[in-house]
């Protein structure tokens, strides 16, 4: 690395952690649980997406030895090549089945996932359209697929609407989280296939915060709203509430064969090792017949929410189980973050540029395998006087 480079390198890393903006990893030693071990000490985390709790399952675990007995370890090929097995193959039909779609595609992650369907289905001349507070993947892959790119107020079907009558394209793509991931609420998606109806357009639902959570048995956000369209292009994450690792894609049979074809994500990386596709396959099962892990998971976010009410600082809406606490400036959050921490519970702060300015706070994580008395001792610690 040549020396100027290097001196401009530790200057950025100075001026961001100056501004309370250094990310730092730490150190799980432990399955994620709600109960964790970091870097030599027992932790209550708030911090997880395994929203079902489900990522330490021993039946899923017990799957993965299954797959890694018949299959082995690698896939060894793209899934063009020859790495598509028969547990991929398997996966995909039961992943149709589950958000009753006609196809599934698998992914190596969402972030895959988002970034070869817009690119493969727009470019030069289309238009994609896309709420300010979209996951970065989907902003990133609406810059590279070089169609032009709008965005519109968050939630606000009206100003999405005035962007598709002024916006000519050949091809018209709106692309939206189904529950935001920073902020825990729900995109209000019969709205904005109402327009996509109207306006000739395709919409494509990252339901990464979604899938497992709502709908009946979990099936989604499309089944969460009662929602079937041939317009709706709907993907979801697997390594979240199923609790294991990968995505998919669902839609119908033209569109996934389109993307079999088109996808630069999914046909140039070697297929995701055939025992994660066992695993998801014990993980569907679970998430399909324990409605009580949604249940508890229903009642622990009401619990937070009544025993903060009244706190210094303000939840943000939601009725998912992400629950933002917000707090404001950047030190602040990384104080609030840090104090709970010496308490023996880890919530992130979340930070600009993940977050706007001036709108830093406590991202808290609830899932199934909390106890409610995992959440009194949060909250009890968060209105602590300072």
């Amino acid at each position: 690395m040549r020396a100027e480079l290097a001196d401009e390198l530790a200057d950025e890393l100075a001026a961001r952690e100056a501004r309370g903006l250094r990310r730092t990893r730490r150190l799980l030693t432990t399955p994620q649980r709600a109960h964790v071990r970091v870097e030599g000490r027992d932790y209550t985390a708030f911090c997880s997406n395994d929203y079902l709790g489900l990522a330490a399952d021993p039946r899923l675990a017990s799957a993965a030895k299954s797959g890694i007995d018949r299959y082995g370890v690698g896939a060894g090929a793209s899934h063009l090549i020859l790495g598509h097995g028969s547990a991929h193959h398997e996966l995909e039909v039961a992943l149709a089945e589950f958000v009753r779609l006609p196809r599934a595609l698998l992914f190596s992650s969402g972030y895959m996932a988002n970034m070869g369907v817009v690119s493969a289905l727009t470019g030069r001349g289309d238009a994609v359209f896309a709420d300010r507070l979209n996951h970065a993947s989907l902003n990133d892959a609406a810059l590279l697929s070089r169609a032009a790119f709008k965005r519109y107020h968050h939630n606000d079907p009206a100003a999405l609407e005035r962007l598709l009558q002024t916006t000519p394209a050949r091809r018209r793509l709106v692309i939206v989280d189904a529950v935001f991931s920073m902020d825990g609420d729900i995109a209000p998606v019969p709205e904005l296939l109402e327009l996509c109806e109207r306006h000739d357009a395709c919409l494509l639902i990252d339901d990464a915060h979604g899938f497992g959570v709502h709908g009946a048995q979990g099936r989604g956000t499309l089944a969460h709203f009662g929602i079937v369209s041939e317009r709706v292009i709907y993907m979801a994450t697997l390594g979240k509430a199923a609790g294991v690792s990968g995505a998919f894609v669902a839609g119908s049979a033209d569109l996934i064969e389109s993307l079999v074809q088109n996808a630069r994500t999914y046909i140039y990386t070697t297929a995701t090792p055939p025992l994660l596709a066992q695993a998801l396959l014990a993980s569907l099962q679970v998430i399909e017949q324990e409605e009580w892990r949604r249940v508890r998971l229903r009642e622990l976010i009401s619990q937070l929410q009544q025993e903060l009410a009244g706190g210094p600082w303000r939840l943000l809406p939601s009725d998912t189980p992400i629950q933002p606490l917000l707090v404001g400036g950047n030190a602040e959050a990384l104080a609030l973050s840090a104090r709970l921490a010496d308490q023996g519970l880890l919530v992130p702060a979340i930070r600009p540029p993940t977050v706007p300015q001036g709108t830093a706070r406590l991202r808290i994580s609830l899932s199934a395998d909390h106890s409610a008395a995992d959440v009194t001792r949060l909250t009890a610690a968060l209105l602590q006087p300072a």
